[in-house]
This record gives structure tokens, sequence and C-alpha cells, in this order.
């Protein structure tokens, strides 16, 4: 992935979001991904996060890409639990390949998982893919979507980032410095 062009001190309003961020909901929407929302949106950081943005009504797949694809910067928290969802998978595909194709930025944050778990598809990221690969045997559509799963991990966790080590209540200060990385690319 490209860095959006830097030919502006303020952030560009060409887009509906300058970040949408993508996340497993259980494993950090009450604690690092809703104080990364907080943060950016403190710094006037226009932010797309499922739950805050999402029309009632609205059909959450579709609803979910259009917002992606509107937005400068998708930041993708993966979690430990981040592969057991095949929609955030899904997801992940679509933003990797959107934001590649239109030399978008796409951060990766590795919050208390190793990256190698995610690129290797170790541990809970084996274990989640391999429950896919199982289920998904007698489905010729399904296997195709498992080997973009595995590539589109591979490639995301294969982008500069941050990683989180510890689940602790330094999740402000992290926000804080994701917050620093996205006006980095102003």
């Amino acid at each position: 992935m490209q860095s959006p062009s830097s030919s502006s001190s303020s952030i560009s309003y060409d887009f509906s979001f300058d970040v949408f961020v993508s996340f497993r909901g259980a494993d950090t929407r009450s604690g690092f991904t809703g104080n990364l929302y907080e943060a950016l949106c403190d710094k006037g950081v226009r932010t797309f996060i499922d739950d805050k943005e999402l029309q009632r009504g609205d059909e959450i797949t579709p609803s979910l890409l259009k917002s992606s694809e509107n937005s400068r910067i998708a930041i993708v928290v993966f979690s430990k639990d981040y592969a057991s969802s095949s929609f955030c998978l899904d997801e992940l595909v679509h933003i990797i390949n959107y934001f590649k194709e239109n030399s978008r930025l796409v951060l990766p944050v590795f919050y208390d998982v190793e990256p190698s778990e995610v690129r290797h598809h170790n541990n809970r990221y084996g274990e989640a893919l391999t429950e896919f690969e199982e289920r998904f045997q007698n489905n010729k559509e399904n296997m195709e979507r498992l080997q973009k799963w595995k590539i589109d991990l591979n490639q995301a966790s294969n982008l500069s980032g941050y990683h989180f080590k510890y689940a602790s209540s330094f999740h402000s200060y992290f926000a804080f410095l994701c917050i620093l990385f996205v006006f980095n690319f102003n």
C-alpha cells in the first residue's frame, strides 16, 4: 500500500471518513478500540466505527464496505479472536484489495497478538482457519474464500504498523500513538 499524497497539512475532505477502524468487537470494543475511537474523534479525525456510524436498519455488510471505501485510511486491529470471525476476514479482504487498488493506507495494529501469528497463521489464527477449513471442505466457493483470507492476513501482517503486546491500562497511550501516525499522513 502506498501512503497518500501529503501535499496539504490538513486532513482531506474528499472522503466521508478520515479513518475506518476494522476490529473484532468482542475483543477490543470496550477497551483499545473504544479508546482509539474517542481519541481520534477528540482530535477532529472523522472516524468510522461500526457501532457508532451505522444507521439503524442499514444492512451491515454493504454499509461497512461502502464506509471503508469512503475512508482515507483503514486501521485494522488484529486481536486474538479476529480470525474466528468470517465477517472480519471478509472485511479484511475487501479493505486490502480496495485500498491497494486505490493507493490508500492500511495501518495494521497487532493488539495482544504477535504479527507472526497473523502472518503464519499460528496459535488462535491457525486454529480459527483450521476450523473454517473443516467446515468449508465440501464447498469450493468457501474454500476459495478461505484462501483469500490466508493471503490477505499475510499481506496485512507484512505492512508497517503498530504492535501492542499487553492488554493493560496503556490503551489511551497506544491510541495516542496511532493518532500521531494518522496525523503524519495529512
